[in-house]
């Protein structure tokens, strides 16, 4: 297996803001980064997406979820490709790569083992008849300027099979333009960028998210356990997601969780403070909520299993609620301090939250440099003393337990 640097991800999403996907790249310590090789990286992320997100039992680890992959066109056929299950990996090329006739026949044998392609530079693709059946996606760079021409070449596209995918859309109105020309997918993270919303959208809490802070607040003074089930009886919906949550995490209990009163019993009063911070987060209604919701929980697992190698098991607990917190804002489209009003958190939860400081700040920031393929993960991670294994591995346990929640329905 080659050594991987510092893994970093970006999502893809659907017009409706639903993660089909991710973008993994690699970040380099600035050491690194002139002795680094695309080749190198193609394979170091090769091997660790074949070896660490695949299971012998369970399989592919991201359900529905597929991985793109910059790749080396000299090593499209390497072992550490062939080792990868191929219907959930996406393999990006740029168009002129197919000149080659060796590449050419490579494409052409990993497409019959049912590998994604994705061309990027392919603006012209519709004049190559014969490489548009290779192609399962197609990148294009959207540009205002040329609208007619780009809707023209859309539309030709749009009958075919490819999908579309949009790069550095950088804002709501490119995306909304994109979605309506019939692109499938964005990669990026414009979801992080606030969209204005029409006047009738209400911000702040809905009813059910004042009930969840309600019980967190509870939970936080040791109220009695009967006082919170009188609260949550009063919303059937949200008592079943509860549930769930804490049954889909895989505690190894052995049996199922049957009420409020049998978790406390089974996991003590302090992990249900965390499941309620996850329950406030998704129960919000926004358009953006599923990419937000699930950023939300990798960002809380991460923070976590890093922060658990050097402090407390209750201050790694913080850090989880600092990771479910920090997209609260976004989430009811509402100002942090102004969230932090009606939640009662400790300072160093607060300090985090508000300016990325205090004893928690250096792990969320380094949660989300994860999320950029130009962030600063070595830097963060080395004044951390953390290695890239144990940031990559908290990096994979975050996203395959953000996927194994039941977050839908």
């Amino acid at each position: 297996m080659h050594d991987l640097n510092f893994l970093v991800r970006e999502p893809l999403v659907d017009p409706k803001q639903q993660i089909i996907g991710f973008e993994f790249t690699v970040q380099h310590p600035v050491s690194d980064r002139e002795i680094a090789t695309a080749t190198d990286d193609f394979r170091a992320l090769a091997s660790f997406t074949a070896m660490q997100l695949q299971d012998e039992d369970q399989g592919w680890q991201l359900g529905g979820l597929k991985i793109f992959l910059k790749a080396a066109p000299g090593l499209l056929e390497c072992d550490e490709v062939l080792a990868l299950p191929s219907k959930n990996i996406v393999l990006i090329l740029r168009l002129n790569d197919l000149a080659d006739p060796e590449i050419l026949a490579a494409v052409k044998r990993l497409r019959t083992k049912g590998f994604g392609i994705s061309l990027s530079d392919a603006t012209d693709i519709a004049q190559h008849k014969t490489l548009l059946p290779l192609a399962t996606h197609l990148e294009i760079h959207f540009a205002t300027t040329d609208f007619a021409t780009q809707a023209k070449i859309y539309a030709t596209l749009k009958n075919s099979s490819v999908r579309m995918i949009a790069r550095q859309v950088c804002t709501w109105q490119e995306f909304d333009s994109c979605a309506s020309l019939g692109l499938d997918a964005f990669i990026g993270n414009l979801y992080l960028v606030p969209r204005e919303t029409s006047g009738e959208q209400t911000k702040g809490l809905n009813p059910a998210q004042a009930m969840i802070l309600q019980l967190m607040d509870m939970v936080r003074k040791n109220a009695d356990v009967r006082q919170l089930e009188d609260v949550l009886r009063r919303d059937a919906a949200l008592s079943y997601k509860l549930l769930r949550y804490i049954n889909s995490a895989g505690f190894g209990l052995g049996s199922e969780i049957q009420s409020l009163r049998h978790a406390v019993a089974m996991l003590g009063y302090s992990p249900l403070y965390r499941w309620l911070s996850v329950l406030l987060a998704t129960a919000s209604t926004g358009g953006q909520s599923a990419i937000l919701m699930q950023t939300a929980i990798v960002r809380a697992r991460f923070a976590e299993l890093v922060g658990a190698t050097f402090l407390p098991k209750n201050e790694a607990e913080n850090l989880f609620v600092v990771g479910m917190f920090s997209l609260l804002d976004r989430l009811l489209g509402v100002p942090m301090e102004e969230i932090l009003d009606q939640i009662q958190l400790s300072e160093p939860v607060t300090q985090a939250l508000l300016n990325r400081q205090g004893m928690y700040g250096p792990f969320l920031k380094l949660a989300e440099a994860c999320e950029f393929d130009n962030g600063p993960v070595a830097e963060l991670a080395e004044s951390l003393f953390i290695s890239p294994e144990k940031v990559n591995q908290a990096h994979r346990d975050a996203l395959v337990w953000a996927q194994n929640l039941a977050l839908n329905g």
